[in-house]
C-alpha cells in the first residue's frame, strides 16, 4: 500500500525544517485524558501521507497514526484522506487500540461502502475482535462479536483471501465458545444441577457440532442422564456418540459407565437401522 512518488523526495527536502514533530494535547472527557495530535502545519496531503508511511516502515505505529490522522484533518476530501483513514485503522490495530481501529474501519465502510478496500475494512474489524479473545473462564462477549464479524466477511466476500482466513479463525472462535459452554456445563454437573448442565451440553452438540468439544459434550450428557436415572436416554445419546466417534476416549468412558447399568452400547451401535435413523435420532435428542 506504498503510494510513493518522486514528489516525496523533493518535497521532503524542501519541507525538512517544518517536519519536526510537534505534539500538542487535545483535551477529551473533561481534560483527564490527553490525545496526541500534531501541531497544525499546512502541508500537501501526499507529503503527510508519505511521512506516515515512513513511520510504518520503521514500525513506529503510534507516530504513524498521528500523520494519517493529520491527512484527514487537513485534506478530508482528498483521495489521500481515504487511504489514510484505512491505514489509521490498521495502525491502531497494531498498537492494540482496538476500539479506535474498529471505529475507524466502520467509518471507512460507512463513507466508502463500494471501495475496493472495503473488504479489508470488514476483515480488520473482525481481527480486532479476534485478537481480544481470552480464555474460556472470562466473559465471551468479545468472542461473540468476533464470530459475527468473521461470519460477515465470509458472507459478503466468500471467494476472497479474507474469507479464507476468516473461515479458519471461525473454527477457533466457535471452539472457544463451545469451550465456554462446556465449562459452565461441567460446573452445573459438579453442583448436581443436571438439567442446567444438560441444556449447556445440548447447546454444544446442536450449535458447535464441528468443534473438538462435541465428543465430550455427548459423554457428559450420558453422565447427566445416568445421574438422573434416565438410562434409556443415556443409552440413546451414548449410541449417537459411538456411531459418530467409535474410537473416541469419551465413547469408551460412556461404554464403561453404561455397562454398569446393563447397557451394551456396541450392540446398540451395530444394530441394523433404516436409512436416516441416526440423523433423525440426533434431531430428536438435540
Amino acid at each position: 500500500m506504498a503510494f510513493k512518488t518522486q514528489y516525496k523526495q523533493t518535497a521532503r527536502l524542501a519541507m525538512i525544517g517544518l517536519l519536526t514533530i510537534m505534539v500538542s494535547g487535545c483535551s477529551v472527557f473533561g481534560g483527564k485524558d490527553k490525545k496526541e495530535r500534531l501541531a497544525y502545519i499546512e502541508r500537501p496531503a501526499e507529503l503527510i501521507y508519505n511521512e506516515a508511511f515512513d513511520r510504518v516502515e520503521k514500525n513506529d505505529w503510534s507516530r504513524a497514526k498521528l500523520y494519517f490522522q493529520e491527512v484527514e484533518r487537513q485534506h478530508p476530501f482528498s483521495k489521500w484522506a481515504r487511504r489514510a483513514m484505512l491505514m489509521n485503522a490498521y495502525a491502531s490495530y497494531r498498537t492494540t487500540d482496538y476500539e479506535e481501529s474498529i471505529a475507524t474501519a466502520q467509518r471507512f465502510i460507512s463513507l466508502h461502502p463500494g471501495n475496493e478496500s472495503t473488504p479489508y475494512a470488514y476483515y480488520l474489524i473482525a481481527i480486532n475482535y479476534y485478537d481480544q479473545i481470552y480464555d474460556v473462564g472470562r466473559d465471551q462477549a468479545t468472542t461473540v462479536s468476533a464470530e459475527a464479524a468473521l461470519q460477515q466477511v465470509v458472507r459478503r466476500y466468500p471467494d476472497s483471501d479474507y474469507a479464507r482466513d476468516a473461515r479458519l479463525k471461525l473454527e477457533l472462535t466457535q471452539d472457544h465458545l463451545a469451550g465456554k459452554e462446556m465449562a459452565i456445563g461441567r460446573y452445573y454437573l459438579r453442583e448436581n444441577q443436571q438439567l442446567a448442565a444438560i441444556g449447556r451440553f445440548k447447546n454444544v452438540v446442536k450449535n458447535y457440532e464441528t468443534t473438538s468439544q462435541t465428543e465430550e459434550a455427548l459423554h457428559r450428557l450420558v453422565e447427566s442422564y445416568v445421574s438422573l436415572g434416565i438410562i434409556s436416554e443415556a443409552k440413546l445419546v451414548g449410541s449417537v456418540l459411538g456411531y459418530n466417534y467409535p474410537n473416541s476416549e469419551w465413547y469408551a468412558d460412556s461404554y464403561e459407565l453404561l455397562q454398569g447399568y446393563g447397557v451394551d452400547l456396541e450392540a446398540e451401535r451395530k444394530k441394523n437401522r433404516r436409512d436416516g435413523y441416526w440423523q433423525r435420532l440426533k434431531e430428536r435428542l438435540f
